[in-house]
């Protein structure tokens, strides 16, 4: 029996994410590669809606991603080293700035388009004793991304320190993201999931948020 994509992405998942050592670059292209070849289908969404071409019609029990009115989560997985899950969006509807501490995140937009922007925390010198900790909840941020993501496109990869790890999405139409994340979220391990506000800074570059 043929492996489907999911399982083939599960299992790579599950042997690059251990508590031995972090991800290699290599790795990590890895990943990014399995992902990259994810469509809505692979997932159990339906993402046409009314118009769902014939091939689609025989998968009787497929999410219907077009009739959402609220954001929807569906999981996957979860383990201590990584989780997998998809975020659904109907159009409009955003998640406000938040951060991933001291995580690797890949993320794949299966269908339509959103806005997309991201912020990495800035550290002078005077700041380089917070370097170590995973959780800040003000300080100044650089932009790191700012841009419309139209399906297909490449999965992004955003890492503890760079990447856009403070992000916010906002839909334009209705939309399916695909999320890796390793470690996930954990209050007692010091990875809560934080909010901001995003408060410009006209004279330097990057935003300040509290």
């Amino acid at each position: 029996m043929e492996t489907t994509k999911l399982q083939r992405l599960f299992d790579a998942c599950n042997e690059v994410f251990t508590d031995e050592e972090p991800p290699s670059y290599r790795q990590i292209q890895w990943l990014r590669h399995l992902l990259d070849s994810m469509e809505a289908l692979d997932v159990g969404i339906n993402e046409f809606g009314e118009g769902t071409p014939d091939h689609i019609n025989r998968y009787r029990t497929l999410f219907d991603g077009q009739s959402l009115t609220s954001i929807t989560y569906i999981h996957i997985y979860e383990s201590e080293y990584f989780s997998m899950g998809i975020f659904c969006f109907p159009a409009g509807a955003s998640i406000p700035f938040h951060d991933h501490p001291g995580m690797t995140v890949l993320s794949k937009l299966l269908y339509g388009s959103m806005y997309h922007k991201a912020y990495d925390w800035v550290l002078p010198t005077k700041l380089a004793h917070l370097k170590n900790r995973h959780t800040r909840t003000v300080g100044l941020a650089g932009l790191a991304v700012d841009e419309v993501l139209e399906a297909p496109c490449q999965p992004s990869v955003l890492f503890p320190r760079s990447g856009g790890n403070i992000h916010s999405f906002t839909a334009l139409t209705p939309i399916a993201i695909l999320d890796v994340l390793s470690p996930p979220y954990n209050d007692e391990l010091g990875r809560p999931s934080t909010y901001f506000y995003e408060l410009p800074i006209r004279a330097l570059p990057g935003s300040y948020y509290t």
